[in-house]
Order: structure tokens, then sequence, then C-alpha cells
């Protein structure tokens, strides 16, 4: 997530727009996100996830055996929604699974610092105790590979700043 996005504004008066590093500060910034997959049927699916910023880009975990690991695994295309830092922002992608151990490490200590969420790396994936909102493990590692997203300005005396980001 860290590619620099075009970035337009979805007012038609010229309105300013958010950066996108601005949004990037914000998905660090909170601490529950929503996760929506797609099921084979076509139906949606939404469940709160903790997630992390790593080389800004969006990483979370997933038990392959929940609703939204056995969606990743048919169809990869998902949207991340958040409040916070006052945006409200939806990016949607496709979720990629993290093989590099580098970056494994990476979000292991970012789950350790920002939830207290200690795991160890066997094979590709996090073992660890069961996580809030995650199942029992292990947990396959994704990172968010983001076609588009929104951003609404969303405290109260700031800029709404309607801004929509395209990605390559």
């Amino acid at each position: 997530m860290s590619d620099e996005p075009q970035t337009s504004s979805m007012m038609s008066d010229g309105s300013g727009t958010t950066a996108w590093a601005d949004a990037v500060a914000a998905l660090a910034a909170a601490d529950t996100y929503w996760l929506s997959t797609v099921r084979p049927d076509g139906r949606p699916h939404v469940v709160p996830i903790l997630g992390v910023v790593v080389d800004g880009g969006f990483h979370f975990a997933a038990w392959p055996g929940s609703v939204a690991g056995r969606n990743l695994a048919a169809d990869p295309r998902c949207v991340v929604a958040v409040n916070a830092a006052g945006l409200d922002l939806a990016v949607e992608g496709r979720a990629v699974p993290v093989r590099d151990e580098s970056v494994l490490q990476a979000a292991a200590a970012r789950y350790l610092d920002q939830y207290d969420w200690p795991v160890e790396i066997r094979d590709g994936v996090f073992h660890a105790e069961g996580a809030p909102t995650a199942g029992p493990g292990p947990f396959a590692v994704y990172a968010l590979t983001p076609s588009k997203g929104f951003g609404y300005g969303s405290t109260e005396g700031d800029d709404y700043n309607p801004t929509r980001w395209r990605f390559g």
C-alpha cells in the first residue's frame, strides 16, 4: 500500500483532498477494523478484525477455517473499513497471503506492540493462543493490495474532504 495512488476529490466543487500518507497514518492509529469478504454464493460477509500497518501496508491475520478465511481462499477480493484519527476510510483490494519471513516478523512485532498479542512464526503462519476475533489458529497473514480507497473527514471542525484514491 505504499505506492502513491491517483488522488481525486469526490466533490465537483474542487474541494480539497486527503493525502494517502494521512490515510495510512489513520490506518496505523486504529485498533479495530471491519473486513468484508465475498462468500462463494456472492453474499457479503463482514467481521471485525485486528490489523497492523507494516512499511505502509495494511496486514491482518485470519484463521483459514473461519468464514473470512474460507472466503479469502476462494476469492481474495475484500474491503477493509475503519474510523480512525478523524477519517472514515474504506479500502478495496485483494488480500494476498504473506510468506516473506521478514514481513511476518515485522507484522508479529506490530501485533505484539499494538495488541499485546505474542505470536510464533512457523511454516509461514502465526501460531499463538486464540486472538480476539480471529479463531483458534494457526493464522494466515494477509497483506491488503489496494485497488481503490475512499476517505471522508469525520472530526467536527475539520474539512470533510471526500477523497478517492485509485491504485495502479
